[in-house]
């Protein structure tokens, strides 16, 4: 069968064909650019947080007695945690990553209060705190006991020492070659620090933030009313031990109370909850468009066989097989939507290209427009197979009626 006759066949009523082009075009934009945002949102979920997230969860101590010695409460519940059976580590610190609080800091190369030169997520541990994280350390070396500071209420008092992730050592030192410890940077006018470790990944607790991979462990633990424990445990134990480990320390001491209890899985979901949100939704969208779609097709080529009905039964009289009639009109549906999804890859690529420069999103994965045309062909095939069929079942007896 020619296309030739189809397509002029078509151009005499030529209306439907191209209101169902432009909504196939107008579809096929709309789903490579969602898939497109679909795509970044959940590489941005799937980011690793350097940290053991399957086997950590954290706590909090909240003191209610003014004069209670925060030093003491802190060093005995962190003994009694890590004498805990199943317990790998734990440590006091002011937040972890994707928590989505904590505290930060501008950086600079040179003593001076000037413009920052890089900023940093900081979190406050003691020497336990590359094994409760679960860190890679790629060079340098742990804190000391010696070099873990306690404070009270300075908040200009910083320690010596420092450990980066790998990504802050590239900000902070951009011409650097060969390892970075050593190398000093400033907190602000006379507060130095040396490098004496970099990990290879610790997130910020503030997965928006442009900077999420730029954090430091400060060997500083804050005394105060309010503690936070990161507790880790033997893979598989996490479930167990955590409303066993928030009794006992409930139990130790009647003066403060324990809450916000969470896992660092239960923060990963609640960080991510919009871009959760927006992955459902545009996968809606998405389905609910190329429905419409399906039914437009089933809807013109239904309106089509009924219109050409006698038409058909001449030409089953004049001897053309079901299967002709059946491949007329697929043939006829996958001109009609190769038009429009070609048309539509184009609109796709213009609206990434001001999606990318208007909102900085990612451009477009090769594959991202072809997996489209695909899924748009298969589904305008399958939809006008139904009205084909009852095209191909017409009787050659009803070229012999009136019109």
């Amino acid at each position: 069968m020619e296309i030739g006759p189809i397509w002029r066949a078509m151009w005499q009523s030529k209306g439907g064909y191209l209101l169902i082009g432009l909504q196939i075009a107008v579809t096929m934009a709309i789903m490579v650019n969602a898939f497109a945002i679909m795509q970044e949102r959940a590489s941005k979920m799937g980011r690793p947080s350097g940290i053991d997230e399957a086997n950590t969860f954290a706590l909090a101590s909240v003191a209610f007695k003014p004069d209670l010695d925060y030093q003491s409460l802190i060093r005995e519940d962190l003994e009694m945690l890590r004498n805990t059976p199943g317990v790998i580590n734990a440590v006091v610190t002011n937040s972890f990553p994707l928590r989505q609080g904590g505290w930060s800091e501008g950086l600079h190369r040179e003593p001076g209060v000037g413009k920052s030169v890089s900023s940093s997520a900081i979190y406050f541990v003691d020497e336990h705190g590359l094994e409760t994280f679960g860190m890679n350390l790629v060079d340098g070396e742990n804190f000391t006991p010696a070099q873990v500071a306690w404070d009270s209420d300075s908040d200009d008092f910083w320690p010596a020492t420092v450990i980066i992730t790998q990504a802050l050592a590239e900000d902070l030192f951009p011409d650097h070659e060969g390892s970075y410890v050593g190398n000093t940077f400033w907190f602000n006018d006379d507060n130095p620090a040396n490098i004496v470790g970099v990990v290879e990944r610790l997130q910020a607790p503030w997965p928006t933030w442009t900077g999420v991979e730029r954090s430091m462990l400060v060997p500083l633990i804050r005394e105060s009313e309010f503690s936070r424990y990161v507790i880790r445990t033997e893979p598989g134990r996490r479930d167990e031990l955590m409303p066993q480990i928030e009794e006992m320390l409930s139990a130790s001491n009647k003066e403060r109370i324990i809450r916000s209890v969470e896992t660092a899985a239960d923060a990963r979901k609640l960080a991510y909850l919009g871009d959760s949100s927006m992955i459902s939704i545009l996968t809606f969208v998405i389905g609910l468009l190329t429905a419409i779609t399906g039914l437009g097709i089933v809807g013109l080529a239904s309106f089509s066989v009924a219109r050409r009905k006698r038409q058909i039964g001449i030409r089953r009289a004049l001897g053309a097989t079901k299967t002709a009639i059946v491949r007329y009109f697929m043939i006829e549906n996958f001109i009609v939507s190769s038009i429009g999804i070609v048309i539509g890859a184009i609109l796709a690529v213009a609206l990434n290209i001001f999606m990318v420069q208007a909102f900085a999103l990612t451009p477009l994965a090769w594959y991202v427009i072809p997996i489209a045309m695909l899924i748009l062909w298969t589904v305008g095939q399958v939809a006008v197979a139904g009205p084909a069929r009852r095209a191909s079942n017409v009787s050659p007896a009803i070229a012999t009626r009136s019109s």
